[in-house]
């Protein structure tokens, strides 16, 4: 195990995947689960996330869905990657994330992002559009003064007065939206690019000190997938790579398939050319390869933390794959924790 991997966080975010058979109502009675076995492998948090008429995708409700999973576990935080702002008005999200830290004190995080809906007619189901997005500035600055003292009048009980660490995902001008904020940043892991550090260098110089964090701190999201083999590991990865290519050239984001199937399939160069810009994104490989992946990445980073969402076919592979992560990274297990 290399030294800068105990110097960090990890923790977990499931988008809960819907797998081919699989009904979506089982999907997310999985994410519940997955939090159980996360809490139980020493990880940090545990985060869902928000989508819309995704068939591939079961998590509509995210902070529903945390507060499942707030109540199917006991230490380890749960939150949001993210309840995104531009879906909902201000005075709801601050109420709901004040309900969910009034019944799990200290455990709940808020994270909060910017995208819209995948499509005009999900955006219009919501009520909004891409302009709601553009006074996300807005959106964010009236969450954060429900929790402090209310707005205009306005009080969103129980949330006034609580602390519920608010953590901002990054897209676009997102890092210097999170410096001004003062709040944690989120951004994705981007291979063979300098916009990812380059964000996180800017983060990290124009950070205010605010009430809501008095220090830069960086969360890098990425997918990780530990098997016995590197070609192992890259075949469980496939799904999600093709499903994202899929998406982007039909525009409808599918259930996973079985590698095999995937590998069988016809592509035009197109597709293969996006299915390999996927998976050049995806730190894979036995565990010796992904430690030195993970640690090239914090070291080109200096991340605070990692949050690591992996999605495959294959259930027990993915399981197994963050249970290993779990033991390569030093994480306090269940049976560490009872020892001490």
């Amino acid at each position: 195990m290399t030294a800068a991997l105990p110097s960090v966080r990890f923790s977990i975010l499931d988008r809960s995947r819907v797998r081919r058979g699989q009904s979506h109502p089982a999907a997310l009675r999985e994410t519940v689960e997955f939090a159980r076995l996360a809490e139980e492998w020493g990880y940090h948090r545990f985060w869902v996330s928000e989508h819309h008429s995704v068939p591939g995708v079961a998590g509509s409700a995210p902070t529903v869905l945390a507060a499942a999973a707030a109540a199917a576990t006991a230490r380890i935080r749960i939150g949001t990657g993210g309840v995104m702002l531009p879906n909902h008005q201000p005075l709801v999200v601050a109420e709901q994330f004040g309900v969910l830290e009034s019944l799990y004190p200290g455990r709940i995080d808020m994270g909060l992002g910017r995208s819209v809906g995948f499509t005009d007619g999900v955006r219009r189901a919501l009520g909004h559009d891409k302009a709601d997005a553009g006074d996300f500035d807005g959106r964010l600055a009236a969450v954060l003064d429900y929790f402090a003292h209310g707005r205009q009048g306005v009080h969103a009980w129980p949330a006034e007065g609580l602390r519920v660490p608010a953590f901002l995902l990054a897209t676009g001008s997102g890092a210097d939206r999170a410096a001004r904020f003062g709040l944690p940043l989120v951004v994705a892991a981007v291979a063979g690019t300098d916009r990812m550090v380059e964000a996180i260098d800017r983060y990290r110089a124009g950070f205010r000190g605010t009430a809501w964090g008095s220090a830069p701190y960086v969360v890098v999201s990425g997918t990780v997938a530990i098997a016995d083999s590197t070609e192992e590991a890259r075949r469980l990865l496939l799904p999600e790579a093709w499903a994202a290519a899929y998406s982007r050239t039909r525009g409808e984001f599918p259930v996973l398939l079985p590698p095999e199937e995937i590998e069988s399939t016809p592509m035009t160069e197109r597709e293969r050319r996006m299915v390999a810009e996927g998976m050049r994104d995806q730190i894979h490989g036995t565990e010796d390869e992904v430690a030195e992946a993970l640690e090239q990445l914090i070291t080109r980073t200096g991340a605070d933390e990692i949050l690591v969402h992996t999605s495959t076919y294959d259930r027990a592979a993915r399981l197994e794959s963050h249970r290993r992560l779990a033991r390569l990274t030093g994480l306090p297990t269940a049976a560490r924790r009872r020892a001490a």
